[in-house]
């Protein structure tokens, strides 16, 4: 007796195309939101390079780039092409390994800490319940990249500039996270979204900006320290290490640095939004067709974006400002800055941050 299977066999070839579709749909929708993701943050760093030209110039009084497209707006691209297509050289006596793979240490470390920032009402990679303590914890890594790249060099100029980056970074680190932790009591979260949505509960006057002033101050000078932004700047000083750990760098592997430096920048100035000014919340009643600002409408998606951006930008600026204004620090003052001067304030205020959280409930 000859049984026909055809139409059994059918079904399980279909069965399995189906889950194998299936699958890719979900690996495409998985991989939508980090392209878009990647390709905003390309294009915020090099409105900042572009920025920072511009700004630079204004304040030196001469002109800023002005070939490289309309209002020189492509030359960081343009840069960036020239580097792309130079010689990569290696030490000769260095660590090819290490000194390879500093550099995409300090840039991937950087980039993971994209991945908690809410953009706007559910506009976020991952909604983590430690976002905060993550973005520190990844972040802390991109200086063991900068060491790795000093210490690949064997140079001693290079190992000198790791050195400090490390130094530089355990200093400000700490107060930073106190800062966090300060915010985190206050909102009764360590989610960026709920910190966000915190703030939004109580309006304008209900930003961290106004209930912790002292945090606020020590968290943006850590941050310039963490970026290693002027004043900061110590780990790659010219007058006494040539350039630091990139002393030995060409080509991409250079560009990287820069990449990282910019990237931490623009995380940093994020963070302040999202942290202390109310994030995607503008925070003023709309007077003219409010049902469109509803969360969850496109408008109103839209105006979230942007207002985030804005308040970033404006952070951006003043990083900017200070590096072009402020001379840079010597070593020993930069650390008794970080270890005397803001470590005891950021203590203080999350125990006071703690007392007063301990008495309102």
């Amino acid at each position: 007796m000859i049984i026909d299977n055809t139409t059994e066999l059918q079904a399980i070839h279909s069965f399995s195309r189906l889950e194998f579709l299936k699958e890719i749909y979900g690996i495409i929708w998985l991989l939508v939101p980090i392209f878009t993701l990647v390709l905003g943050i390309t294009l915020g760093v090099l409105v900042i390079v572009w920025l920072e030209r511009e700004i630079s110039a204004g304040i030196q009084q001469r002109i800023g780039p002005e070939y490289a497209g309309p209002l020189g707006i492509l030359q960081a691209l343009a840069d960036g092409t020239k580097l792309l297509f130079k010689e990569n050289l290696f030490p000769s006596r260095g660590d090819t390994r290490l000194f390879s793979i500093g550099p995409s240490i300090a840039v991937i470390s950087i980039l993971l800490s994209y991945s908690v920032i809410p953009f706007g009402y559910r506009l976020i990679l991952a909604d983590l319940s430690i976002g905060v303590f993550l973005w520190i914890a990844v972040s802390s890594l991109a200086p063991v990249g900068l060491l790795m790249s000093g210490y690949g060099s064997n140079n001693k100029y290079s190992f000198l500039g790791g050195l400090r980056a490390a130094a530089q970074s355990i200093s400000y680190e700490i107060p930073l996270t106190l800062c966090v932790l300060s915010i985190s009591l206050l909102s009764n979260s360590s989610s960026t979204v709920d910190i966000v949505e915190a703030q939004s509960k109580y309006g304008f006057w209900g930003w961290n900006l106004w209930r912790q002033p002292i945090g606020f101050i020590v968290f943006l000078i850590s941050s310039l320290a963490e970026c290693e932004r002027l004043p900061f700047d110590l780990p790659e000083a010219e007058e006494e290490l040539v350039a630091g750990y990139q002393t030995e760098y060409s080509g991409i592997k250079f560009g990287l640095f820069y990449v990282a430096s910019y990237l931490n920048l623009l995380v940093s100035s994020l963070f302040v939004t999202v942290l202390y000014l109310g994030g995607w919340n503008l925070s003023i009643p709309y007077i003219f067709v409010p049902e469109l600002f509803e969360r969850g409408k496109v408008f109103g998606t839209i105006i979230g974006i942007f207002i985030t951006l804005a308040k970033t930008y404006l952070f951006l600026f003043i990083s900017i400002a200070t590096r072009w204004t402020l001379p840079r620090l010597r070593m020993d003052q930069l650390l008794n800055l970080g270890w005397k001067f803001l470590l005891p304030i950021s203590l203080g205020n999350l125990l006071l941050t703690t007392s007063f959280q301990l008495l309102s409930l």
